[in-house]
């Protein structure tokens, strides 16, 4: 129901505002909600505030002004609408449109939906409890769990699991409803196998301090068999190069034996003289030396 009042502006001139009766909204934490101011159109100005706090202005030239609060940068005006993202518990409170002369005033709840479930490690044949709870302003809100096998939510905000089946298993959802607002948050219960215990009977420790259980490899005299495969390796390539070794020894033999040979033809042949046991001829008797001839005497003249 609109009325009107007198109050009393900078210019000291009294004038006449129009008071409209306004509309309740929630919102959840963390998401977003559009207020409507009321009117779809202006013809001079729009103006938000929150509480005391001024938001955002449009004159009829499309020209904005803003506030310096936080809530300014997350918010803004769409045509006449006030839209808030990322609503804080803080936003909760009054909200107050002013258009072309006319106030109108909005209020704003903001709820926080916070599901558990206890203890969080279910398993089958315990007992849970799943609760859904809501903080802030929360007046004349209806809590109602929806487990996996419904349709439609009809337990409580509180429900009890006495015992766990596998039938709880899967997306649990918490739904509020705030007059024509609902909001949801969901919940995954995972049901586990109880797990049994049992008992091993230990046998008797061996006098070298080894127990009787059996090792996951065989062993042969003491040592595991991939021991084993690495010393017969190890082994193998022992042999191996000692065989590398030999033959290679052998070939060096081989090959300093013929070298050894070609040098031996390359010399040259020397004349072997035939050596006879023949006695040997008679040495020729040496000659005298022969008579010298007189020379003849010089001849005188008589």
């Amino acid at each position: 129901m609109d009325y009107v009042t007198n109050i009393l502006i900078t210019d000291n001139q009294p004038r006449s505002l129009c008071f409209s009766s306004g509309e309740e909204f929630f919102a959840k934490v963390g998401g977003k909600v559009t207020l409507n101011c009321g009117v779809s159109s202006y013809r001079r100005s729009v103006q938000w505030s929150h509480g005391n706090d001024f938001l955002h202005s449009v004159d009829q030239r499309g020209y904005p002004r803003k506030g310096t609060v936080e809530l300014v940068q997350r918010s803004l005006v769409r045509q006449t609408n006030l839209e808030v993202s990322s609503v804080k518990e803080t936003d909760a409170g009054w909200f107050t449109c002013l258009a072309d002369g006319t106030r109108h005033e909005h209020s704003l709840s903001v709820v926080s939906v916070l599901v558990s479930v206890q203890p969080s490690d279910l398993k089958r044949n315990d007992e849970a409890t799943l609760r859904c709870e809501l903080e802030g302003q929360h007046k004349g809100c209806e809590v109602k769990w929806k487990s996996p096998n419904t349709d439609s939510p009809t337990n409580p905000s509180t429900v009890q699991l006495k015992p766990v089946t596998n039938s709880h298993n899967g997306a649990w959802e918490c739904i509020v409803t705030c007059g024509s607002y609902k909001f949801s948050q969901s919940l995954t219960i995972t049901v586990q196998e109880p797990t049994t215990t049992t008992t091993t009977t230990k046998s008797p420790s061996k006098p070298n301090g080894k127990s009787g259980n059996n090792d996951a490899s065989p062993r042969l005299l003491g040592l595991a068999w991939w021991v084993w495969v690495a010393i017969g390796v190890g082994c193998l390539v022992a042999i191996l190069l000692m065989v590398c070794v030999i033959v290679l020894c052998v070939r060096v033999r081989r090959r300093k034996k013929r070298f050894l040979k070609m040098k031996g033809q390359q010399r040259p042949r020397h004349k072997k003289y035939c050596q006879c046991d023949h006695p040997t001829a008679a040495a020729k008797p040496k000659q005298g030396r022969r008579r010298e001839k007189p020379s003849a005497l010089p001849l005188h003249p008589a």
